[in-house]
């Protein structure tokens, strides 16, 4: 079996690196080889390398990040290889910030859609009539996908355009969307969905004409099959749309109305909505710089 130090010798010398980035690793991984370079890759498992990290106690939070990151990406490239059937380190929790430290999380902004990815999102949609009402519905509901896929038809009240969700924890909440979602859900309904199963949104095989649920894996690959090559729509998740929904209601109702809409357990998830990151700042200011009167013309 091959051994640690082996294993990072084929990792540094791939083609593509940059000089810089080989540089980092380099760095990243010596105290690791120095540790256990002569171990075969089959004897190293999580408990080792949770132990290696816990013990990287005079760094930076961030520098024990990048730590993790590059020993997750070695035994990933370990994998890929054939040497392990699987990473020992795959979805290792982070170090937290040591507030006593100084360490403070970094700022980071909840990833929702922008106007503009809105408009470029809703123009790309229409050519697909089923993943259009779900999109709809999802950002004007701030739901989760599973929740709207988990739902049967006869569950939706289209005079009062509201359904109602078991979410996390088992808990119910209802849950409200709009118009356009109406309008959008009508036209699937009327000519797209199949009449002869229960589910709000169903799929049927190609081969077997068999109707289901729609499910997840099937949603999901409708969706980047329509936004794949959509530049300014590269990495939006269909889970945006909640955060989407979320950030559009900051400020528009309390923090305790919005924490009912989203079925969040504890305040604080739905208080990151109200965090402001420069990127959500400028979008606000320039909003105000449209709005209000200008005073040098």
């Amino acid at each position: 079996m091959i051994t640690l130090a082996a294993l990072a010798t084929a990792f540094l010398e791939r083609p593509g690196l940059s000089q810089n980035t080989l540089r980092s690793y380099q760095s990243t991984l010596m105290p690791l080889l120095c540790e256990y370079g002569r171990w075969s890759i089959e004897i190293i498992n999580r408990q080792v390398l949770s132990e290696y990290l816990n013990l990287l106690t005079d760094v930076s939070y961030t520098t024990h990040h990048r730590h993790q990151a590059v020993i997750t990406a070695l035994f990933n490239f370990a994998v890929d290889l054939g040497y392990l059937k699987s990473n020992p380190v795959a979805g290792l929790r982070r170090r937290k910030p040591n507030r006593e430290q100084g360490e403070h999380a970094k700022l980071e902004a909840v990833r929702y859609l922008t106007l503009n990815q809105l408009s470029i999102l809703y123009h790309v949609i229409k050519k697909d009539v089923r993943m259009s009402a779900l999109v709809r519905l999802l950002h004007s509901s701030g739901a989760r996908i599973a929740e709207v896929l988990a739902l049967n038809l006869e569950q939706i009240d289209f005079n009062s355009r509201n359904f109602q969700v078991v979410g996390k924890g088992n808990k119910q909440r209802w849950c409200f969307y709009s118009e356009a979602a109406q309008k959008s859900l009508n036209h699937y309904l009327k000519y797209y969905r199949h009449l002869n199963h229960p589910a709000l949104f169903t799929a049927q095989q190609p081969k077997t004409l068999i109707v289901s649920r729609l499910s997840y894996r099937m949603a999901h690959k409708s969706w980047t099959s329509l936004i794949g090559n959509v530049t300014e729509l590269q990495g939006v998740r269909l889970h945006d749309l909640r955060h989407t929904f979320a950030t559009e209601r900051v400020g528009l109702m309390g923090i305790e109305e919005l924490r009912a809409l989203m079925g969040h357990e504890s305040i604080q998830t739905t208080l990151r909505y109200q965090k402001v990151t420069p990127q959500r700042a400028e979008e606000v200011a320039h909003k105000a710089f449209n709005s209000l009167p200008n005073f040098c013309e």
